[in-house]
């Protein structure tokens, strides 16, 4: 594989409706606490469509996060056997513990000050037992047995399931070194997923949605995309785009035939919905697809993801209080999603440039061929 690190307009553009998907959730969550009844009268896959798509969301930055991490290592050290273990953890500290860090410490210094809605409770271990959760990646782990933490902390379960399999993928992939050896290993991820997000087996509501194996399928699903695509040229890459993308406006946009069908009782929703979201990252990686100018504002979206939503609500907490100063009106609801994915696109894109970007760099000053682009990892 080349050491390109040119960016994927089809992967960002996935990112980006991912993390609209994800403020989309998060705000009709907190219209729903309040009692507003903007989703009466609406057909109810449309809400469903426009309201509770987050954790597919999810899913999905799971699988992008999968490929971009697998590719980016073959491109760097050929495969399992010749990893740099150290080298890889050097990369996810760079891209992830800056701002992950300054998050942490802004929480911590708010839930000090007693400011409303930043207070960790004394029931899930207060603000030493949140920083231990956070910082040792089981906060999912936390919530589903003691309670939730505050909106801000609460988010980091989606990190937890991440960086828990990356602490242990480089070594694995050592150990391993036949990369068929690792495939098989993540097969077995595969297989689990499903088991894990079934009440069957999994009877805590909480632990289903922020279980590891109930995200790290998705994860691997992305890593063998990688490895399946690595070397190999994909002919008529259009009908792999055109499958995957009509599996995902299915799971997207008409959910609530899939849980007829059974999918979500089976814990196969989400394992279906990876395999379209693979399908569309091989053919956007493969065929150099650019996209119009019109989705200029979801692409830079998708490419700000992750400092987006490391800090979307503060911007849900912050614009949410002034709608419900204001009376709660319901003309206002449509202004305040684009407020909310406007204003938290901003903040993202400004803490990437002025700190998290920089840092990065610092971070990994002297790295051989760093100082051209940044690689698309996340």
């Amino acid at each position: 594989m080349s050491r390109d690190w040119a960016r994927v307009d089809g992967i960002d553009l996935l990112r980006g409706v991912s993390i609209v998907l994800v403020m989309m959730n998060h705000v009709n969550m907190r219209l729903l606490f309040a009692d507003v009844p903007y989703l009466v009268g609406l057909p109810k896959q449309v809400a469903y469509t426009i309201a509770w798509n987050g954790q597919f969301a999810v899913q999905m930055f799971f699988v992008i996060s999968g490929y971009l991490i697998t590719s980016t290592s073959m491109r760097r050290w050929g495969g399992p056997a010749t990893l740099d273990v150290k080298g890889f953890y050097r990369l996810r500290v760079a891209r992830i513990a800056p701002l992950f860090l300054l998050l942490l410490a802004v929480l911590s210094g708010l839930h000090l000050a007693h400011v409303g809605g930043f207070v960790v409770s004394a029931k899930t271990g207060g603000l030493g037992g949140a920083l231990v959760a956070a910082l040792t990646f089981h906060v999912g782990y936390l919530e589903a047995t003691r309670d939730y933490l505050p909106p801000n902390w609460d988010i980091l379960w989606s990190l937890s399931v991440e960086e828990m399999f990356y602490l242990f993928f480089p070594l694995v992939a050592r150990v391993l070194r036949k990369r068929w050896l690792l495939a098989a290993l993540l097969g077995l991820f595969l297989a689990a997923g499903p088991f894990a997000r079934m009440k069957a087996f999994n009877p805590n509501e909480v632990w289903r949605e922020y279980s590891y194996l109930g995200g790290m399928d998705g994860i691997a699903f992305g890593c063998l995309t990688a490895m399946w695509l690595a070397g190999r040229r994909l002919s008529r890459v259009w009908v792999y785009g055109l499958a995957g993308a009509a599996i995902v406006v299915f799971c997207l946009g008409d959910s609530l035939q899939g849980y007829k069908w059974g999918l979500g009782r089976t814990g196969l929703f989400f394992s279906l919905f990876a395999v379209g979201v693979s399908l569309v990252i091989a053919a956007a990686s493969q065929s150099g697809w650019k996209a119009p100018r019109v989705f200029a504002p979801l692409l830079m979206l998708g490419q700000r993801s992750y400092e987006i939503y490391l800090t979307h609500m503060f911007v849900v907490l912050g614009l949410f209080a002034l709608f419900v100063r204001w009376g709660k009106p319901l003309r206002g609801v449509p202004l305040l999603f684009v407020a909310v994915i406007v204003c938290a696109g901003v903040l993202g894109w400004g803490v990437a440039v002025l700190f998290a970007e920089p840092m990065n760099r610092w971070i990994r000053k002297g790295e051989r061929g760093v100082g051209v682009a940044l690689p698309q990892v996340d």
